[in-house]
């Protein structure tokens, strides 16, 4: 793969901007255009594709969400894709290198998809633990964000595709996000929030997404914030887009920077900003700025040359693509602790290896909303360790507790056509007077849209048919997920008909995740019965239609019981708990930290009968580990992406180190976090801890978590040496600090560096220390090694809030270098003027 150069750190250096277009062209464009087919530009034309404009020869633009897989126009198991490991996963590797390689996959992914522009990467920050979509974003840090924010920009736009900068701004927790209203203050918005957005910019960001919520007041989607500093003092020549079904009208957003309108069509947009503008609410150079915007990101993505030609190339299952996201998912496993160095495990002495939990069988690679894909091949923790242990080995497994919130879809392992003649699923979508307008067998119960073209114009009904076949006896709770008019039958007798109102507005619930019914049916073991299940399509409530079987309540007592008995009787116990893509999702705030279920039971239980036992943490987010220190050793692998299970299975042998470090801190208790909550208080959301949200709020505190902030160990033992006086300041105001370290441990490691600054006697209110940078050092048994980590300029500034502008208190910072912000051994002064 081709070797990307890595963006400049952010600086206070003037505004830049990169990948410039000849305005000339785009003026020749916008002449040619009539004031209906300027603001026709500037308007979605469907779910995922811009207008385009025949007339000058532009084609629709087309996206995609993201941030670790590229869906497609599409969002249907027929239609796979690569899927990295989450976006916290890349930032707990703390590489930026690597991440630049994964946006470089992305790039690959849109382009074999017909895709323009990837709606990612997500800049919001891990401001309280319980955020919905903390998985989706990188850290709880604005310079962890920052720079792998940046890297990630880079990999994706090396090969002509549009990252996305989103969502700007303050959009860090789901609590009636479509209208809450974000209170933070100036210098928090500058020094915390615009960062990451600040360095995507600088980075050459062709697109920013404007966030659903307000901010001070003020709708994102025709905000201030998006001219200054935006547009103007950063230089950020790209396109503003909206979020989706963001824009409800077009004066204020029209007279505003927001640029493009998506989806469309839409009423409130288009034809309206045209009336708008020849009335004279919307200035006229408002819509040409918008205009030349869309047409300068059409020509950085193609849009203006000739669709490919032929079909779609099949997602990549070459050794190479996997491998890389192998060793992504790799890199951000963060070992947490391992105190009689239990990881990793001895082979040869391994004859028996239970691996017990809810999330090892299955593959829990990512979380839910519509950062979600459907990857062609997921590893599941079993599959991996399976593929990875001799054959010798026996490796037994019971997951041992349920998790799930939501109906299980079925599967094509008990199911099998109406007519038997194949495993799944058949449905049927027809017109209103019954007539078949298309149908196709599918390999689950979940249907989001069919496979292929299909006109649904005329679709009025869906249905879902199969004949199930019960693996166990019990009272099985059989499901319908959709809204509107439900029907479901068993044999031809109807269990449940039911009108289901929506229960929200927002998109994720309509079209990923609406609301369910469930029914009990007594089955016996082997027992084949024909469902049906059906919905009528209401077009605002969206197609989704899910005909789920759950097992019984009896036989998951008896799976806990099972469980245990086999960790007792193993050399190793290895139990993969976590969450799912069902509990932490875009849509929702999580309610608690707490791991959900059982699982907390289930890793006593199995540590007490076995005290070999490794707990591995699969999940997005910081959950509470109350058996931590009764355990041998604790691991996260995140929501890994695909080769999630394989990547496992190599930190387990020792075959790979873990290299991650944690983007945010774990707490051990909710009530000690400085920031929890996410509810809002009659629709407004005080950021009152200012500068201070996670580690930062920690160290104000009395109290210590969990782990810290960058906290990781891996297989070397790290004695930090010696601290170099910073440089004097190079042209853009950065300075070099050199660390001296060695590994004391007995294998070859690596460790990440972090350097943190702190202002003893500031007038000003600050955090008691913050990250200032920080790098790799590699070494064997033994070795020292010497690392030089860059200081920017803008790590020692602040925003004056009273000059506009960033300042430098001029006086005596103290450097600390560390493996992690609670752990910084080294010191050193650094004395700047003003």
């Amino acid at each position: 793969m081709t070797q990307l150069s890595m963006p400049p750190q952010l600086t206070s250096s003037a505004p830049q901007s990169a990948h410039r277009t000849d305005h000339r062209v785009l003026d020749t464009d916008h002449r040619a255009l009539d004031l209906e087919q300027k603001a026709r530009l500037v308007s979605g034309g469907d779910t995922f594709r811009s207008s385009g404009e025949p007339a000058i020869g532009m084609h629709p633009v087309v996206c995609s969400d993201g941030p670790v897989g590229v869906r497609g126009e599409r969002w249907d198991e027929a239609d796979t894709a690569l899927l990295l490991p989450c976006a916290t996963a890349l930032a707990a590797s703390w590489d930026e290198e690597l991440v630049a390689r994964m946006g470089g996959l992305l790039a690959a992914e849109a382009r074999r998809k017909g895709v323009h522009v990837v709606l990612a990467p997500t800049l919001n920050l891990h401001r309280s633990p319980l955020g919905g979509r903390n998985f989706e974003c990188f850290s709880e840090d604005p310079l962890l964000t920052a720079r792998i924010g940046a890297a990630y920009v880079a990999g994706v736009q090396a090969r002509g595709v549009a990252a996305t900068a989103k969502h700007y701004v303050a959009n860090d927790s789901e609590t009636e996000r479509l209208t809450v209203d974000a209170r933070v203050d100036e210098r928090t918005l500058r020094e915390v929030y615009l960062a990451p957005f600040e360095a995507a910019v600088r980075a050459g960001v062709w697109a920013v997404m404007s966030a659903y919520n307000r901010v001070n007041g003020t709708s994102m989607v025709e905000h201030p914030l998006l001219a200054e500093p935006l547009k103007g003092e950063w230089g950020f020549d790209g396109l503003v887009v909206s979020d989706w079904g963001s824009v409800h009208e077009a004066d204020g957003p029209g007279a505003a920077a927001c640029d493009l309108a998506m989806p469309g069509p839409n009423p409130a947009w288009g034809a309206a900003l045209a009336a708008a503008v020849r009335a004279g609410r919307v200035p006229a150079d408002a819509l040409d700025d918008k205009v030349e915007r869309m047409l300068r990101l059409a020509r950085r993505v193609g849009a203006f040359d000739p669709p490919a030609a032929g079909g779609r190339a099949p997602v990549p299952t070459d050794p190479a693509t996997r491998g890389a996201l192998r060793a992504a998912a790799v890199a951000g496993t963060v070992l947490l602790h391992n105190p009689q160095r239990l990881l990793p495990l001895e082979e040869s002495a391994l004859r028996r290896v239970a691996l017990i939990g809810p999330n090892a069988a299955t593959a829990r690679v990512q979380g839910g909303g519509s950062a979600s894909v459907f990857p062609a091949a997921p590893v599941s923790p079993l599959a991996g360790l399976r593929a990875a242990l001799d054959p010798a080995v026996e490796l037994v497994h019971a997951p041992g507790v349920r998790t799930n919130l939501r109906p299980t879809p079925l599967a094509a392992a008990d199911c099998v056509l109406p007519d038997g003649s194949a495993p799944g699923v058949l449905v049927r979508y027809l017109a209103a007077d019954g007539s078949l307008v298309h149908a196709e067998a599918r390999a689950t119960g979940r249907v989001l849209e069919p496979t292929g073209e299909v006109d649904l114009a005329p679709v009025r009904t869906i249905e879902v048919a199969t004949r199930f076949t019960a693996p166990s006896a019990g009272r099985w709770r059989l499901g319908v997920v959709g809204l509107g008019a439900l029907r479901l039958e068993a044999d031809g007798e109807v269990l449940l008909e039911e009108y289901v109102a929506p229960l929200s507005d927002d998109p994720t619930y309509l079209h990923v995740s609406p609301s369910f019914r469930q029914v009990e049916l007594e089955l016996a073991e082997g027992q084949q019965v024909a469902l049906l299940a059906r919905r009528a399509v209401e077009e605002p409530h969206g197609r989704v239609l899910v005909l789920a079987a759950d097992r019984p309540e009896a036989e998951l007592e008896r799976e806990f019981a099972h469980a245990v008995e086999l960790a007792a009787a193993a050399d190793v116990a290895v139990v993969v708990v976590g969450t799912t893509d069902e509990h932490e999702s875009e849509g929702f705030d999580r309610a608690g930290l707490r791991l959900p279920g059982r699982q907390d039971e289930l890793v006593a239980a199995v540590a007490a009968a076995n005290p070999r036992t490794v707990v591995v943490v699969n999940t997005g987010s910081p959950v509470l580990l109350p058996w931590r220190e009764r355990v041998g050793a604790v691991l996260t692998c995140w929501f890994p992406g695909q080769e999630g299970g394989d990547a496992l299975a190599e930190v387990l042998l020792g075959r790979a180190e873990p290299g991650g470090r944690l983007p945010t801190t774990w707490p051990d208790a909710e009530a000690d976090c400085p920031v929890y909550g996410t509810a809002p208080t009659d629709g407004r959301l005080e950021y009152a801890e200012g500068l201070h949200l996670g580690h930062r709020g920690w160290l104000r505190t009395d109290r210590s978590p969990a782990y810290w902030f960058g906290h990781g160990l891996g297989w070397g033992e790290w004695r930090y040496l010696a601290l170099g006086a910073p440089s004097a300041p190079a042209a853009d105001g950065s300075r070099t600090v050199r660390v001296v370290l060695r590994n004391e441990g007995p294998r070859r490691s690596r460790e990440t560096v972090q350097l943190y600054l702190s202002r003893p006697g500031s007038e000003l209110e600050r955090p008691v220390r913050w990250l200032a940078g920080f790098g790799a050092a590699e070494a064997g048994p033994g070795e020292q090694v010497e690392v030089e980590l860059r200081l920017p300029a803008r790590a020692l500034e602040h925003w004056s809030v009273a000059e506009r502008g960033w300042r430098i208190e001029p006086g005596t910072f103290v450097l600390q270098a560390g493996p992690h912000c609670g752990e910084l051994p080294l010191a050193a002064a650094l004395t700047v003027g003003a």
